[in-house]
């Protein structure tokens, strides 16, 4: 048992120097707090404040919740273990090492203390060179992250999508929700690259394409993210379908354009004026504080608008089908043979290289 001892004694020492690492007496006073709130009868009469303050919980009990059950249940097992009961060892060894693998799994959120790295996700994906290729690749890229999500236990939500001319898409808007969405996909911002065999190929070439992946934390509180109504043009028309097909017979969908940086973001769906404006308003926010990240910029009007392209020699990963199989990170170097697993949504691997690469530097 004395070994056992000893690893549930180191388990208990680093649960708890990661709840002083993200201060867990101050989330749990502010968790306190907003329960008492939430708990007050009239909270509700102002149902987007409640929201707010729902969502505000939800986030730091994510945060805090997991390290302190992890703190608490290493140290009962140590308790169990030190009663030298032989006929328990199997078991108490069982669950120590559960709680040493959840331990490994949750270290991957001390890393995540950026500003926005708790914040929900947005991705945005867009076709490059390649044609329809590219296209293709870009809805192939979309799967792989809806599937990550999937497995992830995150919810997702098809904001916007553009579909290609004869397969795939030009465009996909996909918001991300959940646990540190944002902290974790960072790793895919950036160009993604393919080499296979083209399936739209007569002669079965083999055929580059690119796709932009675009990860943006969600803003949904616009004072996180102020922006002067005189930066904005807004534009309103018809939304239109697949093949110039009317979707609307209103002018519902919205154009935004940010002036100073020229970033554009349209929205159109079967919803109304309002909440394509209010959506494309949020998606705006998000890549303005993107931008901000990118560029070490406080001040908006600081900002330049964003000038990264799809094609040879930006991209993060290259994915190769063809003449054999690999999936490899140009910025940490880290490569996985299975490619089929990948394109299925295993991306954590990439996520936790890239975060550790980020923390070194």
């Amino acid at each position: 048992m004395h070994d056992l001892i000893t690893q549930l004694q180191q388990l208990q020492d680093s649960a708890n120097q990661a709840l002083a690492q993200i201060n867990a007496p101050a989330l749990q006073q502010e968790i306190t707090a907003l329960e008492e709130q939430l708990a007050h009868p009239n909270v509700w009469n102002n149902a987007a404040e409640a929201q707010q303050k729902s969502k505000r919980l939800a986030k730091l009990k994510a945060r805090h919740d997991p390290w302190r059950m992890l703190a608490d249940q290493a140290a009962e097992l140590k308790e169990l273990a030190e009663l030298d009961d032989t006929s328990m060892q199997g078991e108490l060894t069982s669950q120590a090492h559960a709680l040493i693998g959840q331990y490994e799994s949750q270290k991957l959120e001390l890393q995540l203390s950026g500003q926005f790295d708790d914040h929900d996700a947005i991705l945005r994906l867009s076709a490059g060179a390649g044609g329809t290729d590219a296209q293709d690749w870009a809805e192939m890229l979309l799967r792989m992250y809806l599937r990550w999500a999937e497995k992830s236990g995150m919810k997702t939500e098809l904001i916007e999508q553009s579909a290609g001319d004869e397969a795939g898409i030009k465009s996909a808007v996909v918001s991300v929700s959940g646990p540190f969405a944002y902290g974790k996909l960072q790793s895919e911002h950036g160009v993604h690259r393919l080499v296979r065999l083209s399936p739209f190929n007569s002669d079965n070439l083999r055929q580059t394409s690119f796709a932009l992946v675009e990860v943006l934390p969600q803003i949904d509180a616009p004072e996180e993210v102020q922006i002067d109504d005189k930066d904005l043009k807004v534009d309103v028309f018809r939304a239109g379908g697949h093949g110039g097909q009317s979707v609307n017979t209103t002018d519902s969908a919205v154009r935004i354009t940010h002036l100073p940086t020229g970033i554009v973001v349209s929205i159109q769906n079967e919803r109304s004026q309002l909440q394509n404006r209010e959506t494309a308003l949020k998606v705006l926010r998000s890549k303005l504080a993107q931008l901000q990240i990118e560029q070490h910029q406080e001040d908006l009007a600081q900002i330049k608008g964003p000038t990264q392209s799809a094609e040879w020699g930006s991209q993060i990963r290259n994915y190769v089908l063809h003449p054999y199989k690999l999936v490899k990170d140009t910025r940490t170097k880290f490569e996985v043979r299975d490619a089929d697993a990948v394109l299925n949504g295993d991306i954590d691997a990439f996520i936790t290289a890239f975060l550790q690469t980020k923390s070194i530097t």
